[in-house]
């Protein structure tokens, strides 16, 4: 189970431009969500590690309704995302509006940008197709 605080890390290097995430310092199991002890060894000592944000597309869905806190124009596209490189750990974001309809599988490449919600500019993988 995630703790709260446990993944500032990946909020402070997202916003930073990074995308990093955290790996058991014990067993090199990649976690997420963050955890402060490992689920596998026990250990506390978590390393967080830059990725590239690359990976394939496990599932997607495509927002019609507009959310009164979110300053999204629909539709929009979310992405949960699979990246082999890091234990196969997958992460949401948003699909670049000009990109076409996403497929399951299909290679994309990540890039950290921003969402505004509730009038704050909260840090986002945005995603867009590979190739």
């Amino acid at each position: 189970m995630s703790s709260p605080g446990a993944d500032l890390p990946y909020w402070t290097a997202l916003a930073q431009g990074v995308l990093k995430l955290p790996r058991c310092g014990g067993c090199s199991r990649w976690q997420w969500p963050a955890v402060w002890r490992c689920g596998e060894c026990s250990s506390w000592e978590q390393e967080w590690q830059q990725v590239e944000p690359r990976g394939t597309v496990y599932s997607w869905t495509r927002t019609c309704h507009p959310f009164a806190s979110e300053d999204l124009p629909p539709p929009y596209v979310t992405l949960l995302v699979e990246l082999p490189q890091a234990g196969k750990i997958r992460l949401l974001g948003l699909l670049d509006p000009a990109e076409a309809k996403p497929w399951i599988g299909a290679a994309v490449v990540g890039a950290p940008g921003a969402t505004r919600i509730g009038g704050r500019d909260i840090p986002a993988l945005r995603w867009r197709l590979d190739g």
